[in-house]
């Protein structure tokens, strides 16, 4: 199994499924707290809209919202954005604080082996993990997609 990662902000509809299918995307995990996506230019990657785009790719869903930092796990990352004078969207790294936090309150205790199974069941061989932030250095999934890294000896690309 290989473990994809891709995020939003910046990417047009079209190049975001464009990217899904160039890489044999298989299951897109979806592993936002709220999966809905403010502005218009970003429509597509609202919950409805997007699973439904998917099905027709036939690229499998897969919402684990226990994957999701908490608000206040989001909260430290907030206050060293605003400390940087820093928005979401300029962000290029992660702050310690947050790191931390997510590691210890929630991959800790994630139940890998289930979503491994869960995985296997779908057949999944290319798996994307899903989040808005451009860069995935700036984003929980990276620590996400690190973790089965680590588990599972899977390959990781950063679409």
């Amino acid at each position: 199994m290989k473990i994809f990662t891709i995020g939003v902000y910046g990417m047009t509809e079209q190049q975001f499924f464009s990217a899904l299918i160039e890489h044999n995307i298989d299951v897109f995990c979806d592993v936002r707290q709220r999966r809905g996506v403010r502005g218009r230019l970003y429509t597509f990657a609202n919950s409805l809209y997007l699973q439904e785009r998917l099905k027709r790719l036939g690229i499998n869903y897969l919402y684990e919202k226990n994957l999701a930092p908490t608000k206040e796990i989001r909260e430290k990352q907030w206050e060293v954005d605003k400390t940087n004078h820093l928005t979401k969207k300029c962000r290029s790294v992660l702050g310690n604080a947050f790191v931390k936090c997510y590691c210890e309150k929630v991959l800790e205790s994630f139940d890998f082996n289930d979503f491994k199974s869960r995985l296997e069941d779908l057949s999944a061989k290319n798996v994307v993990i899903f989040c808005v932030e451009s860069n995935h250095n700036a984003c929980h999934r990276s620590l996400l997609a690190k973790k089965m890294q680590e588990l599972y000896n899977c390959e990781v690309i950063n679409l």
